[in-house]
């Protein structure tokens, strides 16, 4: 699915249809996490430097497709294979796994490699950027892509359409974008339901439990304002028991149209 890069050429913020911008170091400015060369690139999203520290590039997912781990390898190593880069970053402690994550940057360019991979469709911003500016630029470089028709864009299953069920579901345990038009936006126990359908059990909804409402609510954002327009949610695909996107900031939500 995916061309060769050579061919190819916020939280969130609520947004409408975010404006093609390109990502500099000003929008995703973060502490400094110190330099190295890149000697192994591991996967579409990661790399090891010559000191043996593993790096995983904050801020984006790999696309859920057909698309083979090796052609997103190939993608990422066109960009830092035998490089130098920068790092940049909220904390440099690392992961569970021991990966330090980090926005990275390629001597001389002020340009993160993020945002390079989310210009040739090849990665998805992800739903845990919670600087407004850096998280605005990135949704604009995949807007780039994805009006382009770049890369993974290049196949309209993408996005999946909130009303094929089985579609989304099939996607348990990935990260995935959805689309469409909220038909209600309900309350039951402690979870508010932005429902895309009227059979609760089986058809596509995002939720929002009560200990995550403040963090959507200092957005801005009125949840009932949303029933009736057609919205985009980006985030991890759960069975509970239909399929489920958890919103944790406001940022997972785009609103497309509507009201």
């Amino acid at each position: 699915m995916f061309l060769s890069l050579t061919r190819r050429g916020v939280a969130l913020a609520l947004v409408v249809a975010a404006p093609i911008a390109s990502v500099r170091a000003s929008d995703c400015a973060f502490e400094p996490q110190g330099e190295g060369h890149v000697v192994d690139v591991i996967d579409g999203r990661s790399f090891r430097l010559a000191d043996g520290r593993e790096i995983k590039l904050s801020g984006i997912e790999p696309v859920a497709s057909d698309t083979t781990k090796a052609a997103r390898t190939a993608d990422l190593s066109a960009i830092v294979a035998g490089k130098d880069v920068t790092l940049r970053g909220e904390d440099d402690a690392p992961d569970r796994y021991g990966r330090q994550s980090a926005f990275a940057f390629v001597t001389g360019s002020d340009t993160p490699v993020q945002s390079l991979l989310l210009k040739e469709g090849a990665a998805l911003v992800s739903s845990e950027v919670i600087e407004k500016s850096c998280a605005a630029a990135l949704l604009a470089a995949e807007a780039e892509a994805r009006q382009e028709q770049k890369g993974a864009w290049a196949d309209s299953s993408v996005i999946k359409n909130a009303e094929s069920t089985e579609d989304i579901l099939a996607g348990i345990g990935h990260f995935m974008l959805v689309e469409g038009t909220v038909l209600s936006v309900r309350q039951a126990g402690a979870t508010t339901y932005l429902n895309f359908g009227r059979r609760w059990t089986r058809d596509f909804a995002a939720t929002i439990s009560k200990r995550n409402m403040p963090a959507v609510e200092s957005a801005g954002m009125v949840l009932k304002s949303l029933e009736n327009r057609r919205i985009r949610v980006r985030g991890w695909v759960e069975a509970r028991p239909g399929p489920r996107i958890e919103i944790l900031r406001a940022g997972q939500i785009e609103v497309l149209s509507g009201n």
